[in-house]
């Protein structure tokens, strides 16, 4: 039977989204493909959207391949490039040189942007989405990563290993690989052996405590705040008081029979106040009222000498105690 032949090339392709173990491996799965047209390393270039200008990143476009059917032109952070020199790379994609591959990775690039239009013009497989999958799912992903290094992993311990290491795939990658190289036996990696050869590097996101606070979860905001080291108390206080407002707001709105209206009153999408209706619930009108004062209090005694950490700590611990 003869081989499945291979798709063709598009003249450009977007890899976008914040999974950095699926953008590498889409990008050297391209690379891998071009290199089945000549060699790479006289024909490809690559730039960083940060610094890069487009009239740079379109000459490469234009070179002609040497020795080779193709060339690649690589754009890293494209979604950080200058408006101007986007502009450069739209006008290239309305009629792109047939003999380059132009990948454009971002971390994400809006899809009612000019640039992502463009690029979605080209064909169906233009655009790649490397979005990453959510924390709830995460260690599912996890238990499928590890086959890829023949190893399989317990729930539980992908679940731990997500809690340790964090979202990023890259690093949760090679804490596998390293866990399956040291594993013995036929029985699946289990939690003692991930607690014993990982360290904790991930770090908790300051809205994971402040959705503890809207919980009145006192156990969960303490032991949260032991895992934030780069959030500040400043910080931090200022994100739970416009909460500490959001849920006045929710409460409002609630007892009107309005609370659907919130997310729009708010400007923010309606995912984002889901829980606020049930949050606000756990607080009286009057505790409200009286956070946001005792807020001014700590934001004053924080900056009149008092020990920052301590200061937070009292006034949530008020709060929600």
């Amino acid at each position: 039977m003869a081989e499945k032949q291979q798709q063709a090339l598009l003249p450009a392709y977007l890899v976008t989204g914040t999974d950095e173990l699926k953008r590498q491996t889409v990008v050297k799965r391209l690379r891998k493909r071009i290199e089945e047209e000549g060699d790479l390393s006289f024909n490809s270039d690559t730039f960083n959207g940060e610094t890069a200008e487009g009239e740079a990143i379109v000459a490469a476009c234009n070179t002609l391949p040497f020795a080779s059917n193709v060339r690649l032109v690589q754009v890293d952070a494209v979604d950080r490039l200058k408006k101007d020199d986007q502009e450069e790379l739209i006008n290239y994609l309305a009629s792109p040189n047939e003999t380059t591959v132009l990948c454009l990775i971002a971390s994400g690039l809006a899809k009612n942007t000019r640039l992502y239009k463009a690029v979605a013009k080209l064909g169906a497989n233009a655009i790649i989405d490397c979005t990453p999958p959510k924390l709830r799912e995460l260690p599912t992903q996890v238990r499928a990563m590890a086959t890829a290094h023949g190893a399989v992993i317990t729930e539980s311990a992908a679940s731990l290993l997500v809690d340790l290491v964090g979202d990023n795939t890259v690093a949760l990658d090679a804490e596998l690989q390293k866990l399956a190289l040291a594993h013995r036996g036929s029985d699946p990696i289990n939690d003692n052996e991930v607690a014993s050869m990982v360290s904790r590097t991930s770090e908790v996101k300051p809205w994971e405590f402040v959705d503890a606070f809207s919980e009145r979860n006192l156990e969960k905001c303490l032991k949260l705040r032991t895992r934030m080291e780069s959030t500040t108390p400043y910080a931090l206080l200022a994100m739970c008081v416009t909460r500490v407002r959001e849920l006045v707001a929710a409460r409002s709105f609630g007892e009107r029979g309005q609370i659907g209206e919130l997310a729009g009153y708010l400007g923010v999408p309606d995912w984002r106040v889901k829980n606020h209706a049930r949050w606000a619930r756990a607080f009286s009108a009057d505790e409200l009222r009286a956070a946001l004062v005792s807020a001014r209090d700590a934001e004053r005694a924080m900056k009149s000498g008092a020990d920052p950490e301590t200061a937070f700590q009292d006034w949530y611990l008020k709060v929600i105690g």
